[in-house]
């Protein structure tokens, strides 16, 4: 089961940052920093699950990394969303809506012989 439980993790991890990236290109820090605030700070990314998923989906091509300046002005890297990784958001969407549909429905079901 764990590994099932990493698919699932690692899945929610990138759509999450594909959205956020959806917007505009992004640092790392910067891509933190919003999913935590449009979370209302439930949802925190640390950098050691962070940087090992953007790495992984460079290399699927969903996205792409550009060397630029922060607001700081400190050289960062930033990341972007491609057309393939805009085609993966779409599917990674779909397949959030029909599982927490599913898992909703589990939850509201009435027990049987309770």
């Amino acid at each position: 089961m764990p590994k099932e439980r990493d698919d699932l993790l690692r899945g929610t991890l990138d759509m999450l940052v594909l959205k956020t990236l959806a917007g505009e290109p992004r640092h790392g820090y910067g891509i933190v920093s919003r999913i935590q605030q449009v979370s209302g700070d439930v949802l925190q990314v640390e950098e050691g699950s962070l940087y090992p998923a953007l790495h992984r989906m460079e290399r699927r091509g969903w996205i792409r990394s550009s060397w630029g300046l922060s607001d700081s002005n400190r050289r960062a890297k930033y990341y972007e969303l491609t057309d393939a990784g805009r085609k993966q958001l779409a599917a990674s969407k779909e397949a959030w809506t029909r599982v927490s549909g599913a898992i909703g429905k589990v939850l509201r079901a009435r027990a049987v012989g309770a």
